[in-house]
Formats: C-alpha cells, sequence, structure tokens
C-alpha cells in the first residue's frame, strides 16, 4: 500500500517522543526534523514539506504541549490534523451541476490509468447514486484505447459510445446528443493521454472542454509519479482550470507524495482514490481517514463502510442471534469468509485495523488460498457433520481429506480454527485490541498479526 514506508517511520518517530514523557524544545525540533526526511523520502513535494514542517513546529512548541501531561500524544493529534488539513480538510464531494446530463471530463497523461477510472467512476455513481451513466472514448491516437473503455464499459454494464478516429469535439457532441435522447444524466469524457505534456494535447482537451462545459474536470494522476504529478497538475490546471483531482494505483508500493502534494500546490481537491485493480477498487478521498491510516490510527470507517458493502443487514442479523445461541455452523463459517473477499484482500483490511503497521504485513503469512481449500473441506462433509462437527472421528475426518484433496491436518486445522473463531465471536462486540487481535489470527493466518 501507498505511505507504507512513510507511515512506519512517522510511527517509529512518535513511538519514541512518547517513551521519553515531557519533551523539551530541542526534542520536538530533533522529531520535526525527522518528520521532514520521512515526507521527503516519500517524494512529497518540497516547498510542501517545508510549509507542513513549519506549521507543525509552531504548533507543536507552543506551552500547551511542551507543558502538557502527554506532549507526544498531542503532538500526533497535531500532525493528524495538519495532514489532513494538507490534503483537503473534508471530503470533496462531486458537482452534477445544474443541467442534464451531468458531464465529467477526465484528462490526465497515458499510463495514469485513466480509462480505467472512468469505467470505475461509472458504475460507482451508477450503484451509490442511481446515475445512468455514458462514456465517451475521446482517444483516437492510442492503440486500442476504444477497444479497452468498451471492454471497461461491458464489465461495469455501462454504454460506450465513439466514433472511431473523428474528431473528439464532433464526437463529444454526437455524445452529448445521444444521452439526451435517451434520458441519460451522466457523460464521462475518456480524452486521449499522451506521454508527456504536450501543446497539441492540451489545445485538444481545451477545445472539448470548452464545447462540453463540463461541471467535473478532473485530473487522473498515477500515485507512482511522485514529484511529476505536481508539475503535471500543475500544467493541466493552468491550461484546463481543474475541478478536481483522483489519485489511482495508491494500492501499489509507492511513496504515495502525489496524494500530499497536489492538493496544496494546485488547490485543488482530492475527489476519489483507486486502491485496486478490480472495477470496483474506487472510493471518496477522506482527508481525515487518510491521514489517520499514515498515522497508524488505522481508518475503521472505511472498514465499516466496506463492510456494509459486502454484507446483507437481514444475514448479519441472523448471523449474530447463531452466535448468541451457539448456533454457528461450518456454514455460517464459510459464508462469513466468502463475504470478508468482497471487502478486498486480508492485507487491506488488515492496513485499516487501529495500531497496525501496514508496513510489517509483507512479513505476514496470510494464505491466500486457505479459502479454496476451506470450502473443499467443509463441502465434503455431510450436511450433518457441517452442523455438528463434534461427530467428527477420526474415520471421518480421513473421508473428509481424501475428498477435498487435503490432509488430516488440514481438516484439524479448520475445525480448530472454526472453534476458535466461534468462541471469540462472542466476545467480539465492544471486544477490544487483544480480542480483535485474537480473532483475526483466527481466521486470516497461520502467523496472525505482526507483533506490534
Amino acid at each position: 500500500m501507498a505511505f507504507e514506508g512513510l507511515s512506519s517511520k512517522l510511527q517509529n518517530i512518535f513511538k519514541k517522543l512518547g517513551n521519553r514523557g515531557k519533551l523539551s524544545e530541542k526534542e520536538v525540533k530533533e522529531a520535526m526534523r525527522e518528520v521532514k526526511l520521512a515526507l521527503l523520502e516519500a517524494d512529497v513535494n518540497f516547498t510542501v514539506v517545508k510549509s507542513f514542517i513549519s506549521t507543525v513546529s509552531e504548533r507543536a512548541i507552543g506551552a500547551e504541549v511542551l507543558e502538557s501531561l502527554t506532549p507526544s500524544q498531542q503532538i500526533i493529534k497535531i500532525v493528524n490534523e495538519e495532514l489532513t488539513s494538507l490534503m483537503g480538510g473534508t471530503v470533496s464531494k462531486l458537482d452534477f451541476g445544474p443541467k442534464k446530463p451531468s458531464i465529467f471530463l477526465l484528462a490526465g497523461l497515458q499510463g495514469a490509468g485513466k480509462t480505467t477510472m472512468a469505467g470505475k467512476l461509472a458504475a460507482y455513481l451508477a450503484k451509490t447514486q442511481q446515475k445512468k451513466p455514458l462514456l465517451v472514448a475521446c482517444d483516437i491516437y492510442r492503440p486500442a484505447a476504444i477497444t479497452q473503455l468498451q471492454v471497461v464499459g461491458e464489465k461495469v454494464n455501462v454504454p460506450v459510445f465513439e466514433r472511431g478516429t473523428q474528431d473528439p469535439v464532433k464526437t463529444v457532441k454526437e455524445a452529448i446528443e445521444f444521452a439526451e435522447s435517451r434520458l441519460m444524466d451522466l457523460v464521462i469524457i475518456d480524452t486521449a493521454g499522451r506521454l508527456h505534456i504536450d501543446e497539441t494535447m492540451m489545445d485538444e482537451i481545451a477545445a472539448i472542454k470548452e464545447y462540453a462545459n463540463p461541471a467535473e474536470t478532473l485530473l487522473v494522476v498515477d500515485a507512482m509519479t511522485g514529484q511529476d504529478a505536481v508539475n503535471v497538475a500543475k500544467s493541466f490546471n493552468e491550461k484546463l482550470g481543474l475541478t478536481g483531482v483522483i489519485i489511482t494505483k495508491l494500492d501499489g508500493d509507492t511513496r504515495g507524495g502525489a496524494a500530499l502534494s497536489v492538493r496544496e500546490v494546485t488547490g485543488k481537491p482530492i475527489k476519489f482514490s483507486g486502491i485496486g485493480e478490480k472495477l470496483s477498487d474506487i472510493e471518496p478521498f477522506y482527508p481525515d481517514r487518510m491521514a489517520s491510516r499514515i498515522l497508524g490510527m488505522g481508518d475503521v470507517l472505511t472498514l465499516i463502510e466496506k463492510a456494509e458493502q459486502a454484507f446483507d443487514e437481514k444475514q448479519a442479523l441472523e448471523l449474530a442471534n447463531k452466535i448468541k445461541n451457539d448456533d454457528f455452523t461450518l456454514d455460517d463459517f464459510l459464508e462469513q469468509f466468502q463475504q470478508m473477499k468482497k471487502m478486498g484482500s486480508m492485507e487491506e483490511i488488515l492496513g485499516m485495523m487501529p495500531g497496525v503497521d501496514a508496513s510489517k504485513l509483507k512479513d505476514v503469512e496470510i494464505d491466500k488460498k486457505a479459502t479454496g481449500r476451506m470450502e473443499a473441506i467443509i463441502t465434503s462433509m455431510t450436511p450433518k457433520e457441517r452442523r455438528k462437527p463434534e461427530l467428527l472421528n477420526a474415520s471421518r475426518k480421513k473421508r473428509i481429506a481424501a475428498g477435498s484433496g487435503t490432509s488430516v491436518q488440514d481438516v484439524n486445522r479448520l475445525l480448530k480454527q472454526f472453534e476458535q473463531s466461534r468462541q471469540l465471536m462472542k466476545q467480539f462486540t465492544g471486544g477490544k485490541g487483544k480480542k480483535r487481535k485474537g480473532l483475526l489470527r483466527g481466521l486470516f493466518g497461520k502467523q496472525g498479526l505482526p507483533q506490534q
């Protein structure tokens, strides 16, 4: 995940501060120097870093912090607030404008993930806001760009309007008329990117914008481009007048400096982020939640929202009653695993848990084939055995192992995990950190969570 290195370094800096009790001005300044280096190594723009450190230092060296009973916690609070402010303060919602259809124009360099993001955004708004979107293919230069958009559109069940290599402005005009005639309320234009910024490309996009008069002009920026992202954003903003930014590939092993720099340099809010390769891997950009992730405070709100999307409310109530009445079966156990897969990878889920250092998750053995083996083992049992695993004697386990292509040890391991989870789930509501870690250790891997 992005920010892993930065997050780990900041957590170590604040851990050292916490071990010292009361702090002197010299110790605070030394910590701020370390924070500065960590930000620069994360590829955050130098001017942005300089301003950020100056603001944090001014607040941190104040009497209310140095004379506090918990100065390290006060400094973390200040850094959290300033990081949140740096990335925009509050979530910035999309503006659909007064006219129908609403028009969104996506711009960016080649390779930023613009075409895929167009499909992700269309699918997200269709699902969450019941929009009827139309994707418009205006990249007439890159080989197979139109085909790529058509493939993406088909996967998310959103129609794609294309007119081959004709003038993109004419294509946009016809697309808007097409959307109006079919009562579609959102048009998302995928424009041509380049390997570098050039005047011809800028003039073409500017012409499209002038005709379409979009409610949103969104720059798609690859988080992996680091400092270059700032230069790209400035150039596009000067030519087009951006209304917002979408950061892609925030799930990659990147320094993430773009997300911390673009908002400050352009003054334009980050509105969405791409967090994975799946077409459902898109989420609104919450500055406060991202700051919490960076500082190791977790992102419980996003985790809850993912759970709400993945789990059916009625099923959740039924599960709670089963746990309460000690009627949680192996079928239920498997179903919960399958539901959790919809929330994302185990690494992503664990990375949102408070107190978990995302960089250490690389050392955790999370068995990605566990669900497949589990399903094979459980489906090799009889319905009665799934309801009453205590019936599973040695001969039954041997039969199940043979039927599932696993070993008796795998069967025993599953039954042990099931029993541990059943006991821990009873305690999970309102449980403390140890209970949370115990449940995750029982469910997600042989080694469980990394030691903190």
